[in-house]
């Protein structure tokens, strides 16, 4: 049986958002990636919308340490208590939920759970996603860490690369992103320019 590997845990969450921290150091998903969650009656997708390494004692900051050494991996050798000084999380923008097998494209009723475990979701899974692009609307009003539009178009590009015809989804989400627009063409222009693959 194949199962699902942990890659984090959430540790702030909301309805339309959460952060997880993740178990590796630097093993964060890709910016853009669709990721998912749980909460008490229903599994959470969501966008990775920023990521980041730092100290784990807040206030606390990191130094250099690496004068010298070859290589980063040499000066976590020489400082193994690195990695238990320092963590990477990423921040996630919840864009729907599956409750009782039915994918819905909107924020769920309650949000994940805390200290609930975060996987990367399986390419099926985000083919599976975006057979509908509803999605889209949520995303369009959203403010995010990372500028919207970039978060946008990094997870077109990304799920186009899970479907039979990369290039088609491209176009199905451009023309969605066209009626969802119609009133703001620099925007729309800017966003169809990051969509190349």
């Amino acid at each position: 049986m194949d199962l699902d590997k942990q890659i984090a845990e959430v540790i702030e969450t909301s309805n339309s958002e959460f952060l997880a921290q993740c178990y590796e150091l630097d093993a964060v998903p890709a910016f853009g990636s669709l990721v998912k969650t749980r909460s008490r009656d229903c599994q959470i997708y969501a966008l990775v919308c920023a990521s980041g390494t730092h100290s784990i004692e807040q206030g606390r900051r990191i130094v250099a340490r690496g004068q010298g050494a070859a290589s980063p991996a040499e000066v976590f050798k020489a400082h193994p208590q690195l990695a238990k000084l320092l963590c990477s999380d990423f921040r996630a923008l919840v864009v729907g939920h599956d409750r009782g097998g039915v994918i819905r494209e909107y924020l769920p009723p309650s949000p994940a759970g805390i200290y609930a475990f975060v996987y990367a979701c399986k390419p099926e899974e985000v083919r599976l996603f975006t057979g509908s692009l509803d999605f889209l609307d949520l995303l369009i009003d959203s403010r995010l860490p990372a500028a919207t539009d970039e978060v946008i178009a990094a997870f077109l590009r990304f799920a186009s690369l899970t479907h039979e015809a990369p290039q088609e989804f491209l176009v199905k989400a451009g023309k969605g992103l066209a009626w969802l627009l119609s009133n703001d063409i620099r925007r729309l222009d800017s966003l169809l320019k990051r969509l190349r693959i």
